[in-house]
């Protein structure tokens, strides 16, 4: 028989149990939401991250934009040359798309090692785990700000500004579509990265492949008509047109926008299902 000083079950309060008894599904809300909530970490995380990376620098991140229009000034000149392409319409097409493209690429081989980078600070504080991705995210959108100063002189050179100024708006719910696609497909990508620590290198190389199909340097026009579905059922297009468009002054087309809303709701999907399922054994994976 139990004495006294015996705690029963009924008598144990939810502190003193060294497990939670909540569900996988509520802790991985709890995560999300919690992780939402504080946003000011995974900001200065974010931050810090482009802080260090070109720390003593003289222009800082501004490196990788000066390196960036060396190589997209003078891949314009050239493509629009060798694709026989009006250069004032070519011009702030290639730009703009590879300012889109270097966003969704960078970010997505970056959400691969979200756990797996900062795996000595993940061990020893607790943080919902949400925080890593959106840590991803948030540093690469800082840097995508950075860069679009690039088309600063393109859109001077080759575009009605006006125009622009009017369509650039739609930027913001684009890159807020992409933003939340990233947390999505972060949370299922970054776990997949902690468990298989070689799916990095094989996203790396699909992304490489991906640049060549993806309409980025050359436009779906340029295939037969029967064959253009193909470029506009691609998800890196669909995603990279919700950036180009508003920054050449057009609207993404019906069917973009149905593809991201489909490839949105498998990430949503993906996630629901992953993630709670799995987000216990994150820790033992790094």
């Amino acid at each position: 028989m139990l004495n006294e000083s015996t705690l029963s079950i009924t008598d144990l309060t939810e502190d003193a149990i060294p497990f939670s008894t909540k569900g996988p599904k509520r802790l991985a809300w709890e995560d999300l939401k919690e992780g939402l909530m504080r946003w000011q970490v995974w900001y200065m995380l974010a931050y810090q991250d482009i802080k260090l990376r070109y720390r003593r620098s003289l222009l800082g991140p501004f490196w990788l934009t000066i390196s960036m229009a060396i190589t997209v000034y003078s891949m314009g000149y050239l493509y629009s040359y060798l694709f026989h392409m009006n250069i004032r319409e070519y011009f702030p097409y290639l730009v703009a798309g590879m300012l889109g493209w270097s966003l969704i690429s960078v970010t997505l081989t970056d959400l691969i090692e979200a756990f797996s980078y900062p795996e000595a600070m993940l061990k020893q504080i607790k943080l919902p785990y949400s925080i890593y991705v959106h840590r991803v995210a948030m540093r690469n959108i800082i840097i995508f700000f950075h860069n679009i100063l690039i088309m600063v002189p393109i859109l001077i050179i080759f575009h009605n500004v006006a125009k622009v100024n009017f369509c650039l708006l739609l930027l913001i719910p684009g890159l807020f579509i992409i933003y939340f696609n990233f947390i999505c497909y972060g949370l299922v990508f970054s776990m997949i990265g902690a468990r298989y620590r070689d799916i990095s290198q094989i996203i790396k190389s699909l992304v490489q492949v991906a640049f060549f199909i993806t309409p980025i340097m050359w436009t779906p026009d340029i295939l037969p008509p029967s064959k253009r579905f193909i470029a506009y059922l691609n998800p890196f297009y669909a995603f990279i047109e919700l950036v180009r468009q508003p920054l050449i002054g057009h609207a993404p087309t019906l069917l973009n926008i149905l593809v991201v809303g489909v490839l949105t709701i498998i990430g949503i999907t993906a996630g629901y299902l992953i993630f709670p399922a799995r987000r216990a054994r994150i820790i033992y994976w790094l």
